[in-house]
């Protein structure tokens, strides 16, 4: 769904498809119509080509490498075009809804990025602390040597590198026998604590386990479990009525089903559906969250206009600025499981284009994104 940069004003692009959509969680408010848009041309877009990412994308559902598609773009914090194709289910034959819900994976990281911000404004925390004031069970870690042995820690890891993939924890799967997410957030912390780091902290960019623990953070330093922390400060403030971590029984027949292709290449939904609808123990800061399209707009669109929208506050411009800057060293490389990523940095919780150019994307420099390993999507360009 790719936009060339504009020239004023900011874009807000969402591809939410719901060709392998899948999640842990949500909570709040019933189900909402399609939002109203304005002509493209009136915010200086094309009409013509939006349409052709509808085309193209619907192009792809009735040829069976989708089960369906939801975008959404916005320009100058109007909608321009918001378009909706195809099944929520391609099993029951359930079609694909303006208030579908999606389980939207890692697009739950910035949401814990503007949690732990909030607490920044706060003074709850500096970019240069280190973690272990704020978790004290990491004090001694090590890191593992070449040869297998540790050695530690040259600097003390940073709480601005635990915000951006580099404070030496390894990727997620080198974790999978310890079941970090079998409990709470503070038997996670215990977990970790007892092993080593993968790599000193700031040498590396590594996509492990550090946005769950800035969940963990975000409950410690607020003393509101991370569920109610986003309702209270997050989702309430901006309207978001469709997220949360899981969803009440009413709205389960919303959520959009898991698809993959069989051994032939059809698309085929996971049976049953099954779709949470109580408080999970594990409050994935990293992963948890479900969402509607309407709503991440609305959360998108709050970071695009500088931390607000529709008067509400949720974080000051220059913290929001200070969250799509690059932080990584110059070395340091943005390597999502494998070569690493041309072009890209990464500030607080946000990949950052940097060179459209090298990164191989017509999205534009200076645009911070993520996305979730079920096809969801979003990019914001200042």
């Amino acid at each position: 769904m790719g936009s060339r940069r504009v020239a004023f004003g900011s874009v807000v692009a969402l591809a939410l498809a719901a060709m392998l959509a899948r999640a842990e969680s949500p909570p709040v408010g019933a189900g909402i119509a399609a939002p109203t848009t304005v002509t493209p041309e009136s915010q200086g877009m094309s009409s013509a080509g939006l349409a052709a990412v509808s085309n193209e994308f619907h192009r792809m559902v009735d040829d069976g490498k989708l089960a369906g598609v939801t975008t959404l773009v916005a320009r100058r914090g109007e909608l321009v075009h918001f378009d909706v194709y195809g099944k929520a289910d391609v099993a029951a034959g359930t079609p694909l809804r303006p208030d579908s819900i999606f389980r939207i994976a890692s697009m739950t990281k910035p949401v814990t990025g503007v949690a732990m911000m909030q607490l920044l404004e706060q003074g709850k925390w500096s970019l240069d602390d280190p973690v272990a004031k704020h978790i004290p069970e990491f004090a001694g870690l090590q890191v593992k040597g070449a040869d297998g042995s540790t050695e530690p820690q040259r600097s003390p890891m940073t709480m601005k590198q635990l915000m951006s993939h580099s404070a030496g924890f390894g990727v997620s799967a080198l974790y999978g026998e310890l079941g970090l997410r079998d409990g709470n957030l503070a038997d996670m912390i215990e977990k970790l604590s007892q092993q080593p780091l993968e790599t000193q902290p700031g040498t590396a960019w590594d996509y492990g386990p550090s946005v769950d623990i800035q969940g963990y953070l975000v409950e410690k330093l607020s003393g509101e479990s991370l569920d109610v922390y986003f309702a209270k400060h997050i989702f309430e403030p901006l309207g978001m009525v469709d997220t949360g971590f899981f969803v009440p029984e009413a709205k389960a027949s919303r959520v959009v089903a898991i698809h993959s292709y069989d051994a032939d290449g059809r698309i085929q939904a996971e049976q049953p559906n099954e779709v949470r609808t109580s408080k999970p123990e594990f409050l994935s800061g990293s992963g948890g969250l479900m969402s509607t399209a309407r709503d991440y707009w609305r959360f998108a669109q709050a970071l695009a206009d500088g931390g607000i929208l529709d008067g509400k506050r949720i974080l000051e411009p220059a913290t929001v600025e200070l969250m799509h800057t690059n932080v990584l060293a110059p070395e340091v490389g943005v390597d999502l499981y494998g070569p690493s990523l041309a072009g890209v940095g990464f500030g607080l919780d946000f990949a950052i284009v940097l060179d459209p150019k090298a990164a191989g994307t017509p999205v534009g420099r200076g645009s911070y994104y993520w996305g979730g390993p079920y096809r969801t999507w979003f990019w914001i360009d200042p």
